[in-house]
């Protein structure tokens, strides 16, 4: 790949330039991601994300025996992106009692390494509601990692019960929480931020508590919803100010590209954007954010097939069994409309795309 052969069969002189940057390991500026996304052949995109993530973790494709728990969908927010959350419990919407979450906790597969929580931010649930929730799950899968409560909720939590964003999480984590999953970014840019999710945390706060999250030890992933109103350069924005917090903290674990689906929500008159255009945006997110270890492809989101393809485009890492236990993105249309897979699929799609399956836990810890 650093045969300069293979560089003269680049003809745009900018894009030979920014090639050239990325075979030698140098970082990438926001013009040059704008330039990759939009000049770039595919096949070229595939080529350079294969070094970057060849260089990053080899031929290896991580995933992780997990489950999802949503106790529930009543939530204060009305983001118009939003196929899961409803005003009130009717036929389409619930708020789980405690016995229904231990129910649930105990009917989920007794070898898996994580539990996700998170659902919507439901106004009626004070702190120590949060607090209790992880300690049940600790007390009932107690071999589990925790990853709880996107900083959208924590947000609307901490504010609503005058905590500081530093006690809350200390507290949380004294109670088991592991790490916080990367949802709620959606795109960071303040004018789309309003057109969309105009009363949910904006992206200072999101970042901020991540960073906190980071500064208690506190791994995190990260998120970015594309392929809605937003541009290609709101995109790169995005992406800048994750990868400047990653230079601070290092505590981003992974980064999860999530696509918007258009079902059920106040947004269905937008059309979603092309398998191709998601390959580009998995590119260039692992391209640009060199200083992340791991690209996610979410693939209850993303469906199998487009998924397998996506190894070839900077993924390495498709989340994991799930175990059909998420209604979040079937609500908005997503084809996996009973999201689960065992380990032997895992393995046939990683393994028939040409890459090597590796269980992992919640700190990418190999097993077996």
């Amino acid at each position: 790949m650093n045969d300069p052969k293979f560089i003269d069969l680049i003809k745009d002189k900018k894009i030979k330039s920014i090639s050239n940057k990325i075979l030698s390991h140098e970082r990438i500026t926001e013009k040059e991601a704008l330039a990759l996304h939009n000049k770039a052949d595919l096949g070229l995109l595939s080529v350079l994300t294969s070094f970057v993530k060849d260089y990053k973790n080899g031929l290896n494709v991580y995933y992780i025996k997990n489950a999802h728990l949503e106790p529930t969908n009543i939530c204060i927010y009305k983001c118009k992106f939003c196929s899961f959350s409803q005003i009130s419990i009717d036929n389409k919407g619930w708020d789980l009692s405690e016995e229904e979450i231990i129910s649930k906790l105990k009917k989920f597969p007794l070898d898996i390494k994580e539990v996700h929580i998170t659902g919507a931010v439901n106004p009626s649930k004070p702190f120590i509601y949060y607090v209790d929730l992880i300690k049940t799950v600790k007390k009932i899968l107690p071999g589990v990692s925790i990853k709880a409560f996107s900083a959208v909720e924590l947000n609307y939590i901490f504010n609503k019960e005058n905590i500081s964003f530093e006690k809350g999480i200390r507290i949380l984590k004294e109670a088991g929480l592991s790490l916080l999953p990367g949802g709620g970014a959606e795109i960071f840019n303040q004018d789309i931020r309003k057109k969309i999710c105009p009363e949910k945390v904006d992206s200072k706060n999101w970042l901020k508590i991540h960073e906190i999250a980071h500064k208690n030890n506190i791994s995190s992933g990260a998120t970015m919803l594309y392929g809605h109103i937003e541009n290609i350069e709101h995109r790169i924005e995005h992406l800048k100010l994750i990868r400047e917090l990653q230079d601070k903290t290092s505590g981003f674990s992974s980064f999860i590209p999530l696509k918007f689906k258009n079902k059920n929500n106040l947004m269905s008159n937008i059309s979603e954007v092309s398998i191709i255009e998601d390959l580009r945006t998995f590119a260039v997110s692992r391209i640009f954010l060199d200083n992340i270890p791991h690209i996610k492809a979410y693939w209850p989101m993303l469906g199998k097939e487009t998924t397998q393809i996506s190894l070839s485009f900077g993924v390495d890492d498709i989340d994991g069994t799930i175990n059909n236990s998420t209604k979040i993105y079937t609500t908005a249309g997503s084809g996996e409309s009973s999201p689960t897979m065992n380990v032997d699929e895992i393995n046939n799609l990683i393994t028939t795309a040409g890459f090597i399956p590796v269980e992992r836990d919640s700190y990418y810890n190999k097993i077996n």
